[in-house]
């Protein structure tokens, strides 16, 4: 029965071992600044370059849709501009009460415009999952873009509006009709 027993846990005391072991880097392996723990040596050097947000292109005709917080190379016939959105962030989070629509906040990141590029509140809007139409606005108080961005410039902003809980698609149109970027975010207040 003591035999049994043993032979029973030695499977479990190897994938612990095992699992101890994953957790770190071996003697001699280096780790990265940029990541939690560094990367085990005995990943192939390809894995290593990875980046799991890669930057999306994005055009009238193909309109890139990514996540919150993920890169989009818009380009037109005029100019490109790396664009990103965060958020949003909303108030109250962990409340008793979850209301059925909260104030929320996105940043807006532009870099790396190869040409003029207009800037306008107005050039955003967010749908929900009802496709309910929000449209976003410079939050007072804050520092306002520059109505272009020039190359060489890099600009964040705030946009805010009282949206629904739920999904939602923050939505950039630089002209004010064609949409060429969308980011996908959920709105929690819970």
């Amino acid at each position: 029965m003591i035999v049994t027993a043993r032979l029973r846990s030695l499977p479990l005391a190897a994938v612990l071992l095992t699992l101890a072991g994953c957790g770190s880097t071996a003697a001699g392996g280096s780790a990265s600044a940029t990541h939690f723990g560094g990367y085990p040596t005995y990943l192939p050097s390809s894995t290593l370059n990875y980046r799991s947000d890669t930057v999306l292109a994005g055009t009238v005709q193909r309109p890139a849709l990514t996540s919150q917080g993920d890169g989009v190379e818009v380009k037109t016939m005029r100019w490109s501009v790396l664009v990103t959105v965060t958020g949003p962030e909303v108030p109250g989070e962990g409340l008793p009460y979850q209301a059925p629509a909260t104030t929320c906040t996105w940043i807006v990141t532009m870099a790396d415009a190869t040409g003029p590029v207009p800037v306008s509140a107005s050039d955003f809007t967010s749908i929900d999952a009802e496709n309910d139409v929000y449209r976003p606005a410079f939050v007072a108080g804050q520092p306002q873009p520059p109505r272009v961005l020039r190359p060489g410039q890099t600009i964040s902003f705030e946009l805010r509006a009282v949206e629904a809980t739920g999904e939602g698609l923050m939505r950039w149109a630089p002209d004010g009709r064609n949409i060429v970027a969308k980011w996908d975010f959920v709105v929690e207040n819970d």
